[in-house]
């Protein structure tokens, strides 16, 4: 199994140093400067789309709560595939009218004049919610080398994180899509093949999953005790809820905004689409096979480190059920997960801390060479900050995400939906969303979810939505858009 995941990184790093050589200037470092292909692109979105919360969070949802977790799984796919339905093809567009390299940029072309608050704004949202997103992918590769090779998950959040962090600093996006998308193709096969090889083994202890699931109770969780569960309407719209945050991802939106014409756009949707339901099909059966196993024993003494954290039943049932050849490739999918989006939220906040705050801050034209080098610099920065964090941080990774993936979703997905299908959008609404966002979400989070049973994914995003309308109709444009003004019809 060790030889496997060597293996893996061998991989990795050829594709590393050979991708690393085409990024050769800032738009190349920041947007991949129009050279990878619509494929790649979609494997890169997925990839990054479903980190370590997807094989760890969403499996270990799965398991401790049974049939309740399949909204959050539906909440999830819903919004997928709602961005790549309605979202895509109008930000190629609108990336290709504007130029715009980041998707604060998107607002700061639109509105002539917004370039500097907008871009300050927006990269300090950022880096506060995407480091607290980057160390739940850090954590999670603790979690995994511990249940793997029995490494103490501080040194395996030392090689994760060092991993990433180098090699996103190595290329910059087009380094990050080249890998994304081998790593894509290696989660989807631990998605597809752990489920099929658990139930065979579930058929020899007569556990019929089958049966299971049909007579399950989809409203309240399988063991959890907690009188603060939601239940009922109220957990089918928390787990719905996560389909809102996808419309405003800066490391999803900008796969699409790099797509080089409207054709490859509607091709890759299609690949997007398939691994999509491979993969959360996949990751929910783990979930509830592995809790069946579980209880039926037979998973022997890894049964007893899932009992203390649900979120390691997937490398559980690797350990167990699989040859070491077999578990090896699996585990690597697991490790790919974090890494990809680790490595894609690094070139977020270190392209926006650039883009949309250096430069505007300092109202000075920077050489090519410098600003790449600044970009490299900040990756690095950056990378160490969220390792600091995955160390003294003791929520879940399932946990840290929903309070991450609330926050930017909220404070960006709004304004992202209005500004292309409403034309009377004003910059007003830019900011009334982006401050609702991010306000509501922390003081939902900290104050309001347990006590009302909503959450923040949900509470802050329609506030945000609801502001942003409003600011739009209170504070109108009061001259008409400029000509590349994206259709909506």
């Amino acid at each position: 199994m060790i030889i496997v995941f060597v293996a893996y990184i061998i991989v990795l790093i050829g594709i590393v140093a050979y991708s690393a050589r085409r990024s050769k200037t800032n738009d190349d470092f920041v947007l991949g400067g129009k050279k990878i292909s619509g494929f790649s692109l979609a494997l890169s979105e997925r990839a990054t789309g479903e980190s370590a919360w997807l094989l760890l969070g969403l499996t270990g949802i799965a398991y401790s709560e049974g049939m309740a977790a399949i909204w959050i799984a539906i909440g999830c796919v819903s919004g997928i595939l709602f961005l790549w339905t309605f979202l895509a093809e109008p930000l190629q567009k609108l990336t290709a009218e504007t130029g715009a390299l980041t998707v604060p940029g998107l607002f700061s072309k639109k509105f002539k004049g917004t370039q500097r608050s907008f871009g300050i704004l927006s990269s300090l949202i950022i880096i506060f919610f995407f480091v607290l997103y980057i160390a739940a992918q850090f954590s999670g590769a603790g979690k995994i080398f511990n249940d793997t090779f029995n490494i103490d998950p501080f040194w395996g959040m030392v090689i994760g994180s060092a991993l990433v962090t180098v090699y996103t600093m190595l290329g910059g996006f087009i380094t990050v899509v080249a890998t994304d998308a081998f790593q894509a193709v290696l989660m989807v096969v631990t998605c597809v093949v752990l489920p099929i090889v658990a139930l065979g083994i579930a058929a020899t202890y007569n556990i019929s999953i089958a049966e299971a699931m049909a007579n399950a109770d989809y409203f309240v969780p399988l063991n959890s005790t907690s009188v603060k569960q939601a239940t009922g309407g109220l957990l089918i719209v928390n787990g719905l809820s996560w389909a809102f945050g996808y419309t405003g991802q800066p490391q999803l939106l900008t796969r699409m905004m790099a797509m080089r014409n409207k054709k490859e756009t509607r091709q890759s949707r299609w690949l997007a689409v398939i691994w999509t339901l491979l993969a959360y099909i996949g990751a929910f059966m783990i979930g509830i096979i592995g809790y069946k196993l579980v209880v039926a024993g037979a998973l022997g003494d890894a049964a007893s480190s899932v009992a203390n954290d649900a979120e390691k039943i997937l490398p559980a049932m690797v350990m167990t059920l699989l040859n070491p050849i077999l578990a090896g490739i699996l585990l690597s999918g697991a490790v790919s997960a974090m890494m990809s989006t680790a490595s894609s939220q690094l070139m977020v906040v270190s392209s926006s801390m650039t883009e949309d705050f250096y430069l505007h801050v300092t109202r000075r034209k920077i050489e090519e060479k410098r600003m790449l080098a600044l970009n490299k610099i900040l990756t690095l920065v950056v990378g160490l900050v969220g390792f600091l964090l995955a160390i003294t941080m003791e929520d879940t990774v399932y946990g840290l995400v929903s309070y991450a993936w609330s926050g930017i979703g909220a404070s960006f997905g709004p304004a992202i939906v209005l500004l292309i299908f409403w034309k009377k959008f004003s910059r007003a609404g830019v900011f009334a969303s982006l401050i609702t966002g991010t306000l509501s979400a922390v003081i939902w989070k900290t104050w309001l979810a347990d006590p009302t049973g909503v959450s923040e994914r949900l509470a802050s995003y329609l506030l945000a939505l609801f502001m942003a309308i409003l600011f739009s109709l209170l504070v109108p444009e009061k001259a008409p858009r400029n000509a590349s003004q994206i259709s909506t019809k």
